[in-house]
C-alpha cells in the first residue's frame, strides 16, 4: 500500500498559521481540471489499512469525537460519540447522523492529478488519517450539499469556518500535489488574503 505523504501540519486548528498556507499556496501547480473518466469505484474507501478491525471512517469518528466514544462488543464499530459539524456547527450523538467527509472529494483530487495515481496511491488518499486535514467527521446534510464542489462552488455555511476550511484545502491540495484551476486559484487566494487581513485587525 503506498504511504501517504507526511503531514503538512500536526492537526487543524483555529489558530491557522497565515503565512505558512500562503507558501503552499504558491507551490501548488494552476493547471485545468481532468473530470471525465472518475469512478468512485476506483477510489477504495472505509478501509483498514493496519490489518486491525477499525477502518477509517470509525478512527475518525473516534478521533473527532468531543468525549470518548463508545465502540461495539467487537471494538470495531462506534455506537456513540460527541461530534461538532465544522461546517455548521451542529452537534450529534448518533453517528449514524454523521459523514465522514474528504476535505478535498475524491473527485475533486482525481480532476485535480489523483487520475494519474495507482490505485494504492488512491486508497491512501481515501482512507488518509494520518493527518486530521484530508478526513473529518461532518453532518450528512453538510457533506451532501458540498459533494465534489471545491471552494469556488460551495462554502461553509457557519460563516467563521469558512477560513479554516480554505486553509485546510489548501494544505491538504499541496501535501498530495493536486493542481488547482484557475477560478479555484482566484477564489482561495483572495479567501486567505480576506482571512489573513481580518485575523491582523483582530490582533
Amino acid at each position: 500500500m503506498a504511504e501517504p505523504p507526511p503531514p503538512v501540519v500536526a492537526s487543524s486548528s483555529d489558530r491557522i498559521d497565515y503565512t505558512e498556507v500562503a507558501r503552499r499556496l504558491d507551490t501548488i501547480r494552476v493547471a485545468p481540471e481532468k473530470r471525465r473518466g472518475y469512478e468512485r469505484e476506483a477510489w477504495p474507501h472505509w478501509l483498514a489499512l493496519d490489518g486491525g478491525c477499525l477502518n477509517a471512517r470509525e478512527k475518525v469518528l473516534i478521533r473527532d469525537s468531543r468525549r470518548p466514544a463508545t465502540l461495539d462488543a467487537k471494538g470495531c464499530t462506534v455506537k456513540s460519540g460527541e461530534w461538532i459539524d465544522l461546517y455548521t456547527g451542529e452537534r450529534f450523538t448518533d453517528p449514524q447522523m454523521v459523514d465522514i467527509d474528504h476535505r478535498v472529494p475524491l473527485e475533486e483530487a482525481y480532476s485535480s492529478g489523483g487520475h494519474e495515481w495507482s490505485r494504492e496511491r488512491r486508497a491512501a488518499y481515501a482512507n488518509d488519517t494520518s493527518d486530521p486535514l484530508t478526513l473529518l467527521a461532518a453532518s450528512r446534510e453538510a457533506n451532501r450539499a458540498k459533494g465534489s464542489k471545491g471552494p469556488e462552488e460551495w462554502l461553509p455555511p457557519k460563516r467563521d469556518g469558512i477560513c479554516l476550511y480554505v486553509a485546510d484545502w489548501i494544505l491538504v491540495k499541496a501535501r498530495w500535489e493536486l493542481s488547482m484551476d484557475e477560478r479555484e486559484r482566484v477564489t482561495v487566494g483572495n479567501i486567505l488574503a480576506d482571512c489573513r487581513a481580518s485575523a491582523a485587525q483582530q490582533r
